[in-house]
């Protein structure tokens, strides 16, 4: 195992932002007027942006030099996620899913590409919903779904423009409201879970006219989703599903109860990382196990890392390495084919896990080669060179919560 390392080259954060007066009367249907558009500059080269929440509001932040560029006043526990087209975040709040603009975007055109900057805004475009839930793109399309009615909205990723009409959009309703996700698929088929607010273990292929085409059953408990080369899967309270090659197949999990309720792909990798429960009592179980779920073999394997982490603790590295944000501060990379942790990464200092889901914890976001790590503890934001190491820091105006980049 290689040492930790210790990186530190703080940046100093340019914490005069632009305000931007977040809040609009009522959400707005998905047919309603134009959405605003924030004014935008042609720029030499990509000016990517990521955002944060906090109790109050949305931070905007330059990805490159982590400088604050917005500061959104919203209120409410707000959640992040990304829309699907590099510019745009939904803002799950109050009456349904909300496209935040984060103001920086480019466009291709053959060889080369255009690159746009300019000031973030939550646009008055919401998406109604009674409880919105998971937000997926996926093969071009984005699929919101609420939990409160089993609505799904699904329209192309790239129709969510501030300066063209509203996406056109499709629907489909499941037979029972409940907390579900759905995947789109290349070719206009879709996956999406049933059940009911007592129970859920179904997963099911539905066509492009929305017939059923195949379906599992045997996924107890079927919570989140995540996307690998050439698979699906969706996690299980006793190991996970995966949809590679138009078959369901049932990975088992090792435990009689073995959650593995949140999980992260990659399309450099068929191998999927967990996480993974084995107390289906405890109020707050603290595992120190993560799964690694082989799609081609359907086979698991489970990896001891020594610490605990949470549901925000998962990602992917350029490379298809799985990275866990352990409570012991470090960054853990592990090998996805062996399983072996071949490198830990010093960020944090040592913390423990809030006994409210909702409250901040250290969250973990990937963009490239750069981890980025909040730290709700000082009110910092780190960002981790995966190939060396090393790591900039910038200080933040407010404690942050969830991480989402567009």
């Amino acid at each position: 195992m290689k040492p930790i390392h210790h990186g530190s080259l703080a940046l100093s954060a340019a914490l005069a932002a632009a305000l931007v007066a977040g809040c609009s009367s009522s959400p707005q249907p998905a047919d309603a007027a134009p959405i605003n558009a924030a004014p935008a500059v042609e720029v030499t080269s990509p000016e990517p942006r990521l955002a944060l929440t906090y109790d109050g509001g949305i931070l905007v932040v330059d990805a490159t030099e982590l400088d604050i560029v917005a500061n959104l006043p919203l209120d409410g526990f707000n959640r992040l996620g990304p829309a699907g087209d590099d510019r745009h975040v939904f803002v799950s709040t109050a009456g349904g899913f909300r496209a935040l603009d984060t103001g920086s975007w480019s466009d291709a055109h053959g060889d080369h590409s255009h690159h746009f900057a300019g000031t973030p805004a939550l646009t008055d475009l919401t998406f109604p919903a009674d409880k919105p839930g998971h937000i997926v793109a996926h093969a071009g399309t984005t699929a919101l779904f609420d939990d409160g009615t089993g609505n799904i909205a699904l329209f192309d990723s790239d129709e969510l423009d501030p300066s063209g009409p509203r996406p056109d959009t499709d629907t489909y309703t499941t037979p029972d409201a409940h907390h579900g996700v759905a995947v789109p698929l290349e070719d206009g088929s879709l996956l999406v879970t049933e059940g009911d607010s007592e129970s859920r273990s179904s997963v099911v292929l539905l066509d492009v006219d929305r017939n059923e085409v195949a379906r599992t059953d045997e996924c107890t408990g079927v919570h989140g989703e995540a996307v690998a080369a050439d698979s699906v899967v969706f996690g299980c309270e006793d190991g996970m599903v995966t949809f590679r090659d138009g078959t369901f197949t049932k990975v088992t999990a090792p435990d009689p109860y073995g959650r593995l309720g949140n999980q992260a792909g990659s399309d450099e990798s068929p191998i999927v990382l967990g996480d993974y429960k084995t107390d289906p009592d405890a109020e707050l179980e603290r595992p120190e196990r993560v799964a690694l779920v082989d799609t081609r073999t359907a086979q698991m394997k489970l990896v001891d890392l020594g610490t605990s982490y949470t549901f925000r603790s998962l990602g992917r590295g350029p490379h298809g390495e799985a990275l866990v944000l352990g409570t012991d501060g470090a960054l853990h990379v592990i090998d996805p084919e062996t399983g072996d942790v071949v490198d830990r990464i010093a960020v944090l200092d040592p913390w423990t896990e809030p006994d409210e889901w909702q409250s901040p914890r250290p969250a973990l976001e990937v963009q490239g080669h750069t981890a980025y790590v909040t730290d709700p503890a000082n009110d910092e934001l780190h960002a981790v060179d995966l190939e060396s190491g090393g790591i900039r820091t910038t200080t933040l105006p407010h404690t942050p919560n969830e991480i989402s980049i567009p």
